[in-house]
């Protein structure tokens, strides 16, 4: 039996939170650090963590990136970090602010997409979001299936 192909990520990227494009519909996007310690940055730098039900939130202006699950080091046994734990993302003051601005409309939240290493530092992309309805939902499936039949039918007339 032949063994299941791992999804593409961008070059770079530890994580990506393939269902935000999905789920949401992406309007802002933010870059920030994020504050580890020394075995969640080797957890990341060994490629497993995974964003599906993470989000973030401001809490008494600080942003905090919550529900990421950033798996145990597996050589420190006993100083190891909590794999759910809340961690705390360092944008600036004015970027927070803005955020609070806008995430003040109806039917905001913000959605991290991507964990990467920017030279020795980790950084996560955070978007601020608005959730799709299910009909958003068929029209983006819809869509996706549309472009797929087109890129076959590409395909097959350049076979001949």
């Amino acid at each position: 039996m032949a063994k299941p192909k791992k999804r593409k990520v961008a070059p770079g990227d530890v994580a990506t939170n393939r269902q935000a494009r999905f789920r949401y519909e992406l309007l802002d996007r933010l870059e920030c650090g994020v504050a580890l310690r020394g075995t969640e940055v080797k957890a990341l730098r060994e490629g497993s963590a995974q964003l599906k039900d993470a989000y973030a939130q401001v809490r008494e202006g600080e942003l905090w990136l919550l529900h990421a699950h950033i798996p145990p080091y597996g050589p420190a046994s006993r100083e190891n970090h909590e794999p759910e734990r809340p961690r705390k993302l360092l944008a600036h003051r004015r970027e927070i602010e803005r955020l609070i601005g806008k995430q003040q409309e109806k039917g905001l939240t913000l959605v991290p997409t991507r964990i990467y290493f920017k030279g020795p530092h980790a950084k996560v992309e955070i978007a601020l979001a608005r959730g799709k309805d299910l009909h958003d939902k068929r029209q983006t499936i819809r869509e996706r299936e549309t472009k797929r039949e087109m890129q076959r039918a590409l395909r097959e007339a350049h076979r001949g």
